[in-house]
């Protein structure tokens, strides 16, 4: 079922929690909001749960205004952080909750939960106390009492935060298939960029109550409009650039790398403008043989190891400081050793908040 946040506004004190926020969530995708802690992801979830009324704004689900519907009344189900499990009730009988509340017959109640925990892999598990459970299964049992009530959207509140590094990871992929096998609409809530990533159909970057930026995994890696989204979805150098030359094609910027172009759509600028470049640490490379474009040298200053990959500090005529990854790196460079380096035009990104732009 689609959903619909138009003009969101919702204050509490004199702190505005979401200021005039707008997004639409087709049916059965799997959209993030993702952002740092107090910018309003939370919030704009619990509104759409019920659990706050917006002072201005309406939500719509399935193109019905839902904004003052009860909780109960919304169809919708909410996985939080808290597994939030009975613990004198066994699997089944947590599952199985909502439907009593629901007034479904035993034996409706029965066939639904085995279903829901087949859902989730869990079924062997249903006589057991969630005290017998480790995390990843308890965020099982979580999520399948939510699938057995059939909700037309599924919440989920930073469900993983709780998981250990190995456990999360597994869950993502999971989460994802459950989502997508039962056709679920579902709005996932984290501050972690690389299950938003590796999770998402689409993602809203919130900062302060408003969205900065909405798109695939890819699209808003690859092209961050400005510097916060840059460095809040993955890491980046951003250096300052003075157009010298600018198409509908490529931007061709003086830096102190030297000679910058972008073959990146850039916001409208014009020769003289000061703009921000955003070059992601593993789009810098060592240069080839014979290259030319967007080359530079560099001092490298430190280099952590770390097996798949060399994390490099590299100085640039004592003015910046840039970080390289090196994949599958088989040499490790001495401290203050110059290295000739590039950057291809296509991952030379112009942000929206150059300075004079």
């Amino acid at each position: 079922m689609d959903i619909r946040f138009d003009k969101i506004r919702k204050q509490f004190g004199n702190v505005v929690a979401l200021d005039g926020v707008t997004l639409d969530i087709a049916d059965g995708e799997l959209f993030f909001l993702l952002g740092p802690s107090g910018c309003g992801k939370t919030t704009l979830l619990r509104c759409l749960g019920g659990f706050e009324t917006p002072e201005e704004g309406r939500v719509l689900l399935g193109g019905q205004d839902i904004t003052r519907t009860p909780p109960e009344k919304r169809n919708t189900a909410m996985v939080f952080q808290g597994y939030a499990l009975w613990p004198h009730m066994t699997v089944a009988q947590n599952v199985s909750f909502g439907l009593e509340i629901k007034g479904d017959s035993r034996a409706e109640r029965q066939r639904k939960v085995m279903a829901a925990l087949e859902t989730v892999q869990i079924s062997e598990l249903a006589e057991r106390k969630p005290n017998e459970l480790s995390g990843g299964q308890q965020q099982r049992v979580a999520l399948a009492r939510t699938l057995v009530v059939e909700p037309a959207c599924l919440l989920l509140d930073e469900p993983l935060a709780n998981l250990d590094a190995k456990l999360r990871r597994d869950m993502r992929s999971e989460i994802r298939r459950v989502c997508k096998e039962s056709g679920l609409t579902a709005l996932y809530v984290t501050h972690d960029r690389q299950e938003a990533l590796s999770m998402a159909d689409r993602m809203a970057v919130l900062k302060d109550g408003q969205v900065l930026q909405v798109g695939t995994p890819g699209e808003v890696y690859r092209h961050p409009l400005n510097s916060f989204v840059a460095n809040f979805i993955g890491e980046t150098n951003v250096i300052s650039g003075t157009i010298r030359e600018v198409d509908d094609k490529r931007l061709v910027a003086d830096t102190p790398l030297g000679t910058i172009v972008s073959c990146n759509p850039h916001p409208p600028v014009a020769a003289g403008d000061t703009v921000l470049l955003s070059l992601r640490p593993e789009t810098i490379r060592r240069k080839r043989q014979d290259e030319v474009r967007n080359t530079f040298q560099a001092t490298c200053l430190q280099t952590t190891y770390l097996g798949e990959l060399a994390e490099h500090v590299l100085g640039v005529r004592d003015e910046i400081h840039l970080k390289m990854f090196e994949i599958n790196p088989r040499t490790r460079p001495e401290q203050g050793t110059c290295i000739d380096l590039a950057v291809d035009p296509e991952d030379v990104v112009v942000l929206n908040d150059g300075l004079n732009v």
